[in-house]
């Protein structure tokens, strides 16, 4: 009851907030911030929030263009929905109860998990990833990133059945058919992401004019380093408006091309000089975690339903997403270092 009261309280003033930010961007956006920073509890919010209030304090930063353009398009209760999903769910309650879930476990538990997914394979694989996504949720994690592969429109109702959940759905520019935008344009709690490909750039027209919230993600590797480097990716990819730019390496990316892409992204964001949301999706999953709980945790399943992290190969284990249950996949190959 307590915690259904605050998310009311939080949506409410969410609500209020984004109206203000639609009639004075400038000044809606910093009292959203500091209205988030008294909800906050718990080091990651703490810190997060009192990150971006200062930065905001830079009247010349882009990522007040990046609102002013964002809630100018798209659709308001879609906005609403996806960022109490993301921030409320995921990041203040869902937050908490990993930390307690951690406790009584001994294990990691991660701030959202990736599944690398085949959605054609039949019946029963969807209803183990239901299944998964269920018992994700009851550990306290709201985030989940699809690689749908060739299924992107059967996904879909994977995020339909887990309303409280944020899903970033990871798609091909050719996956994106008129009858899968009509199917996605009902969901709000749902980002599209798109893989960057400049021969379909009219794409994320198409999304805007629709409403609908979404990204870019760009695979790299060394060729992509100087880009990557000087800026000129990042400057690139702003001109389609997505909300985040997300990097993943290739899996024959060197750990060394990896840590100095995620450094030039920090240092990037740090910078403002971008109107999109810079994420290095591995280690800035692996940052969060660790300002969350403490030790670090990034989790991926591939196609067979094998654990292990980004650009690794897969745990060599005797678990599997298909036959044993998230929750024991987590205690047995993720156990915490550390006692709290």
């Amino acid at each position: 009851m307590e915690n259904n009261m605050t998310r009311m309280l939080v949506g409410t003033f969410v609500r209020k907030a984004l109206k203000d930010i639609q009639e004075c961007p400038n000044r809606g956006i910093r009292n959203l911030v500091d209205m988030a920073l008294q909800f906050s509890e718990g080091r990651f919010l703490q810190i997060f929030f009192s990150t971006v209030q200062t930065m905001l304090q830079n009247e010349n930063s882009a990522y007040y263009e990046l609102v002013r353009d964002t809630i100018s398009h798209a659709d308001i209760e879609r906005l609403y929905t996806f960022s109490m999903n993301l921030g409320y769910n995921g990041c203040i309650i869902g937050s908490q109860h990993i930390r307690t879930n951690e406790k009584a476990l001994g294990c990691n538990i991660p701030w959202g998990i990736a599944l690398q997914m085949d959605m054609h394979s039949s019946e029963k694989i969807y209803q183990l990833y239901h299944t998964a996504i269920l018992e994700g949720e009851k550990l306290g994690i709201h985030i989940w990133m699809l690689f749908a592969g060739t299924g992107a429109y059967e996904s879909l109702s994977l995020v339909q059945n887990h309303l409280d959940s944020a899903f970033f759905l990871f798609c091909e520019p050719k996956d994106l058919s008129s009858i899968f935008l009509k199917e996605a344009s009902k969901l709000n709690n749902l980002m599209i992401v798109v893989h960057y490909d400049e021969n379909t750039a009219d794409i994320y027209s198409k999304l805007r004019d629709m409403g609908l919230l979404y990204s870019v993600w760009y695979p790299y590797e060394r060729k992509d380093l100087e880009a990557i480097m000087n800026g000129d990716l990042f400057s690139h990819l702003q001109q389609y408006s997505p909300i985040f730019t997300i990097l993943l390496p290739n899996f024959n990316c060197l750990d060394t091309i990896h840590r100095l892409v995620h450094h030039k992204v920090i240092a990037a964001r740090s910078e403002q000089k971008y109107h999109t949301i810079l994420w290095e999706l591995p280690d800035d999953n692996r940052m969060i975690d660790t300002v969350i709980s403490g030790t670090s945790c990034s989790v991926y399943f591939d196609k067979k339903g094998n654990p292990g992290e980004w650009n690794h190969k897969p745990a060599i284990n005797h678990y599997n997403l298909f036959q044993t249950s998230l929750r024991d996949i987590l205690i047995n190959t993720y156990p915490k270092k550390q006692k709290w």
